[in-house]
C-alpha cells in the first residue's frame, strides 16, 4: 500500500479539505472563540483500530499529571505509541492535513509538532479532571514557535452524558461556560489557542471504573519572526470554585516555574515524571 493509500485508509483528506473550507467562516466566527467539532472524523476501521490499540495507563511511557489543577495521564513517545495510532498521528501531522487546517482556522503556515510536547495520547480514569485554563503560548524547546491550534480526536465508545468529561469552552472573561463538547467516539474537536481561550474538563469524570476517557491530542504552531510572549498554562478558577481559587492560583505558579525550568534545562515531562515516581517509590 502506498503512503497516499495508507493516509486515505486513516482519513478521507479530500472530504475533510472540502469540509474545512466550507466550515471556515463559521469556525472563525464561533463563540466564545474559533472552534468546531466534527463527527465520524477518522475512517471507521482506522478509528476502531486506534481505540482498540490504546495502551493502558499502567503501560510503559505514561506521564502522570497529578496535581491541584489536573489529574490525567499522557504518552508522547512515538516509539511507545501503537502503530495503529501512530498512523493517525502521521496523517494529522502531514502537509495535506495541516494545509486544510490552515484553511479552516484562517491561520497560514501552521506547523505540526513531531515531538508531541504536552500532547500525543491523553487518558483519564474515573475521577480525572483538568481545570479551566488557557494553554502555554510558546513551544518549550522552540522559542519562536507560537502555539495556535489544538486538534483532539476522542476514542470513547458508548460514552454517556452522565459520565461527564465534556470539553468546556469558557468565555474570555471567565464568567460562564459557553460550549460543551461530549468526548464521544470518533469526534474531533478543533479550536484556536491564544492568551484567553479558556477551556478544560473541570468536573470529575464519572465513567465506570473499567473505562477511561481517551483522546489523541495534537498541537500546531506558527514560527514567528519576533519572539512571542512566553506564558505557562494559565489555570483559572470558575465563579463556583470559591476558596479553591487560592489553591488553583498557587498550583499555577508552580506550573509556571516548572515550564520555565523545562526551557532552561532542556528537560521534558517524561524525565520529571520518572523522577517523581522514583522519589515516591513507584516503579511507573
Amino acid at each position: 500500500m502506498t503512503t497516499t493509500q495508507t493516509a486515505q485508509a486513516v482519513l478521507d483528506l479530500d472530504r475533510w479539505s472540502k469540509t474545512f473550507a466550507s466550515s471556515a467562516a463559521a469556525y472563525q466566527k464561533a463563540y466564545p472563540y474559533p472552534f468546531a467539532s466534527f463527527d465520524n472524523f477518522l475512517e471507521p476501521e482506522a478509528a476502531r483500530a486506534a481505540m482498540n490499540a490504546f495502551p493502558g495507563v499502567k503501560d510503559d511511557g505514561w506521564i502522570h499529571y497529578v496535581h491541584v489543577n489536573e489529574k490525567k495521564h499522557g504518552l508522547n513517545k512515538m516509539d511507545l505509541i501503537p502503530e495503529d495510532i501512530r498512523e493517525v498521528i502521521k496523517v494529522l501531522n502531514s502537509a495535506p492535513f495541516v494545509t486544510a487546517l490552515s484553511e479552516l482556522t484562517g491561520i497560514p503556515n501552521l506547523i505540526p509538532d513531531p515531538s508531541l510536547e504536552g500532547g500525543g495520547l491523553h487518558q483519564s480514569k474515573r475521577g480525572g479532571f483538568l481545570n479551566i485554563h488557557a494553554d502555554f503560548t510558546v513551544h518549550p524547546h522552540k522559542r519562536n514557535w507560537r502555539r495556535r491550534v489544538n486538534v483532539l480526536v476522542y476514542l470513547n465508545e458508548n460514552w454517556q452524558p452522565e459520565y461527564r468529561g465534556e470539553l468546556e469552552l469558557w468565555t474570555r472573561d471567565m464568567k460562564a461556560c459557553a460550549q460543551k463538547i461530549l468526548p464521544v467516539f470518533n469526534r474531533c474537536a478543533i479550536f484556536n489557542t491564544d492568551e484567553d481561550s479558556f477551556h478544560g474538563l473541570p468536573e470529575p469524570i464519572q465513567c465506570p471504573e473499567e473505562m477511561t476517557r481517551k483522546s489523541i491530542a495534537l498541537y500546531y504552531f506558527t514560527e514567528e519572526q519576533n519572539i512571542p510572549h512566553r506564558r505557562a498554562t494559565n489555570y483559572r478558577a470558575r465563579p463556583e470554585d470559591g476558596s479553591r481559587r487560592i489553591l488553583i492560583w498557587l498550583d499555577k505558579q508552580a506550573v509556571s516555574w516548572y515550564t520555565s525550568l523545562k526551557g532552561w534545562l532542556g528537560i521534558n515531562d517524561a524525565f520529571v515524571s520518572k523522577l517523581l515516581n522514583f522519589l515516591s517509590g513507584k516503579k511507573k
